[in-house]
């Protein structure tokens, strides 16, 4: 099993927090600006109360997946701040009330445990009882992995986390989705999705059985999958008022990589406010998706930086064909909660 070397993290670091505009080359891809889509008015150093400044989003409803800490706290906090009402999910019952009390604003707590299917489904059961169209949906949650191989009912863990256990919530809550006006889906993708993925972008054979796929790659596949699913459902989403998109938060110091060695969280925590972000700024890109009339009707992009962005080279983030079979083998590995 390949490990995590120090040289490794610390090259994966710096490279993923570089994600200015400017095309970098190097390791194969070039990162330019993605001129189907206009360019808004933030970039990099924007933060989530930002990027929401001035917006009135009372009367529209938002679901934030992993709302008890990160990313997902901050991002229910500034949404529920702005007036949405906002349902913030947690692995128990428990961390999604704690989460929702601590925000001022309209919060209703959920259960979703994202690697137990019958949760993601149970989840979207709720959802529905709610009767509440979703104006917004952040799927923010999220972890690492572990350096192991460890299945889950059948599926390699991460795998199953970062990506199947949205794949049932989101294509469960559709019919929510497209009741709103104009519905945005929002996929909590990275850089890693580029910079770390298996040769091919996804390893079908290694969500089975061991391959000897490091943690990064394991973790750069599913954050891929993110992706592809969102172009996926953009493509169905054409000829409706619904949108979906996916983006990178930047190198930010949240609660992720609490699973890794204790060296490797000492130095992602001081290399972090160097060449990272805050959790703050982490939480821009995917308010300003869920919230911002900038992006209103832009569909299929991949944001970095409040920016679309093209991956050119050796990048899967783009690749239609990917995402088409991964949508089929995706059904086959969630059938029966579908």
């Amino acid at each position: 099993m390949q490990g995590i070397g120090r040289r490794t993290f610390m090259q994966l670091g710096v490279a993923t927090a570089a994600t200015g505009l400017v095309a970098c080359d190097g390791g194969g891809y070039s990162k330019v600006p993605d001129r189907r889509f206009p360019v808004g008015s933030f970039r990099g150093d924007a933060t989530a109360e930002s990027v929401a400044s001035g917006l009135n989003l009372t009367g529209k409803t938002a679901l934030v997946t992993g709302c008890n800490s990160g990313l997902g706290l901050e991002t229910m906090r500034v949404l529920a701040a702005r007036g949405a009402h906002v349902i913030g999910t947690g692995r128990t019952l428990e961390k999604a009330e704690l989460a929702c009390a601590s925000v001022a604003g309209e919060t209703t707590p959920a259960v979703l445990e994202l690697s137990d299917f019958q949760s993601a489904a149970d989840c979207a059961q709720f959802l529905a009882s709610l009767d509440r169209p979703l104006d917004m949906v952040v799927a923010n949650a999220g972890f690492s992995g572990d350096t192991e191989f460890v299945l889950d009912g059948g599926i390699e863990q991460t795998f199953r986390v970062n990506y199947l256990g949205h794949f049932i919530l989101l294509n469960r809550i559709l019919p929510l989705v497209h009741a709103a006006d104009a519905g945005r889906v929002i996929h909590l993708s990275s850089a890693a999705a580029y910079l770390r993925a298996p040769a091919g972008g996804i390893d079908f054979d290694s969500l089975y059985t061991d391959k000897g796929l490091s943690r990064l790659q394991k973790y750069g596949q599913s954050k891929l999958a993110n992706a592809l699913f969102s172009l996926q459902l953009a493509k169905q989403f054409e000829g409706t008022s619904a949108t979906s998109n996916s983006l990178h938060p930047g190198m930010v110091g949240t609660s992720i990589a609490r699973s890794y060695p204790a060296w490797f969280r000492r130095a992602y925590d001081s290399l972090a406010p160097v060449v990272g972000k805050s959790v703050e700024e982490g939480a821009a890109t995917q308010v300003y998706l869920a919230a911002h009339p900038e992006v209103a009707g832009v569909n299929g992009a991949y944001f970095e930086d409040c920016t679309a962005t093209l991956v050119e080279g050796d990048s899967y983030l783009h690749d239609e064909a990917l995402a088409d079979t991964l949508w089929h083998a995706s059904l086959d590995m969630t059938r029966g909660y579908l």
